[in-house]
């Protein structure tokens, strides 16, 4: 993780390389440390295992990645405003406590943008991937890992070959996005750095003010299509590119129903911007509106407007939708448009209930009849999500936060969107310590899902 904006900062000569190799050093002989007295252990792991080495890892991982932030000269910032940045890009929720973002060295400039990357699509699944000599039974992470409520399904036969195939095509799309930005008008840099954010779907910039620093339609479009792409399930990518074929991507029902949402939604706001007069003409309404209702949606959190003082019910709707999100199995967050589409038919099987009490409806996506496991767990989670949201809000507004500040900081940083309203619309600086300690652990509920963290809470987990 340390050695890339090392190098960013050779060529620059921004003189902060030492600051990363110093980092390096700190993990190197503390992750010895460890590793050395049990190297020669080998046994199975068990499902509860994985669990606790997917929020070991990610609360390592934000913890360490704090360094470079910590032993930053400028701007001086204390351990938990680091925390919190490292936890928001390996999250890919994008909030920050950094200003004068334009004056930062380029290798810390990268190194966000490479934490989001690296967090997009799970650095657990890149390890099973690429670190073959943990020698251990790869499906128990990547059931704890992978996002949404279907993981039992593998692209491939091996879990290993599947994270290599789930990375290949992340790496695929990346590249794609980096060339679309570069020959958009970035400069490499910039393209590089916003490849990341856009297909991590973390939002983070290399600029202050963020892709509206750009003020270019067409860079605009590319980003579109790009976060578009990012909120797609992977595995259809992957179906798609194994077949050579695009007929799996008109095929699956969570994707029909997510394409869907974004026309409705980005119609809705464009009018709703021009019938309020906001911008002058329907086609600037609407080069504004898609491009926020696409990037709130998929939980990226770019923004070329500051969508917070937009008039009417913008603003509510878009943090509302935020809880959607992207697909399953897409670097997104929010509750996934899956259960979404579960939990809606699901309601509407009961209202037919009542009127039919003796008819047998079951719920399909798909054509498929959906399980009554997989109906129970979505239930659960939609209760632990909502409720979470409200316990993370309360908590905040109980540490001197003003109400819309908190329910928008809570919604914000569950859904790993990253900008709020009230006082974390452009950053989260002005929050006190102890508001940032709950809102990282809110990003990591999040990116987790809930369940693979709140088990570790249950009594029964620790009981052999």
């Amino acid at each position: 993780m340390m050695f890339p904006p090392a190098l960013v900062s050779w060529f620059y000569d921004d003189s902060t390389h030492s600051l990363f190799l110093v980092s390096a050093l700190i993990l190197f002989f503390t992750g010895l440390a460890i590793y050395a007295p049990v190297r020669h252990v080998r046994q199975e792991l068990r499902l509860r295992d994985g669990f606790l080495i997917v929020t070991a890892c990610w609360v390592a991982l934000a913890l360490v990645g704090a360094l470079p932030f910590l032993l930053l000269k400028e701007p001086d910032i204390s351990y938990v405003d680091a925390v919190f940045e490292s936890m928001s890009g390996l999250t890919t929720t994008g909030a920050t406590i950094l200003t004068n973002i334009d004056d930062l060295p380029h290798s810390v400039l990268y190194y966000r943008q490479q934490l989001q990357w690296l967090g997009g699509l799970g650095i657990v699944v890149l390890a099973v991937a690429i670190l073959p000599m943990l020698r251990i039974g790869g499906m128990q992470l990547y059931r704890a890992e992978t996002p949404g409520p279907l993981k039992e399904s593998k692209l491939t036969p091996r879990i290993t070959e599947t994270a290599k195939a789930l990375w290949l095509i992340y790496l695929g799309i990346t590249v794609l996005c980096i060339m679309a930005y570069w020959l958009g008008g970035m400069t490499l840099f910039d393209a590089v750095g916003h490849a990341f954010s856009t297909v991590a779907i973390g939002g983070m910039s290399t600029h202050d003010a963020g892709f509206a620093w750009f003020d270019s339609p067409s860079l605009e479009a590319i980003a579109t299509i790009f976060m578009v792409v990012a909120g797609i399930n992977f595995a259809v990518h992957f179906t798609s590119w194994n077949r050579a074929s695009a007929q799996p991507y008109f095929h699956d029902p969570e994707l029909r129903v997510y394409a869907s949402l974004l026309l409705v939604f980005s119609l809705l706001v464009t009018i709703a911007l021009y019938l309020n007069g906001t911008y002058g003409s329907i086609s600037e309404s609407a080069r504004y509106g898609i491009f926020q209702v696409v990037s709130v949606m998929t939980t990226t959190g770019f923004s070329t407007a500051k969508f917070s003082i937009w008039p009417s019910f913008i603003p509510i709707m878009l943090m509302c939708i935020a809880f959607v999100g992207g697909c399953a199995g897409s670097t997104s967050g929010g509750m996934k448009v899956i259960r979404i589409m579960l939990l809606y038919r699901q309601s509407v099987r009961e209202i037919r209930r009542l009127i039919h009490p003796h008819a047998v409806i079951p719920v399909k996506i798909g054509g498929r009849k959906t399980s009554a496991a997989v109906m129970d767990a979505v239930w659960g989670f939609f209760f632990l999500y909502v409720l979470s949201f409200v316990l993370i809000t309360i908590a905040l507004n109980g540490v001197g936060v003003d109400p819309v500040t908190a329910y928008s900081a809570a919604a914000a940083c569950l859904t790993n969107l990253g900008p709020g309203l009230g006082d974390v619309s452009a950053n989260y600086a002005s929050l006190n310590s102890t508001a940032k300690i709950i809102l990282s652990f809110a990003m990591l509920m999040g990116r987790l899902e809930i369940f693979t963290l709140l088990v570790l809470f249950s009594p029964s987990f620790w009981r052999d």
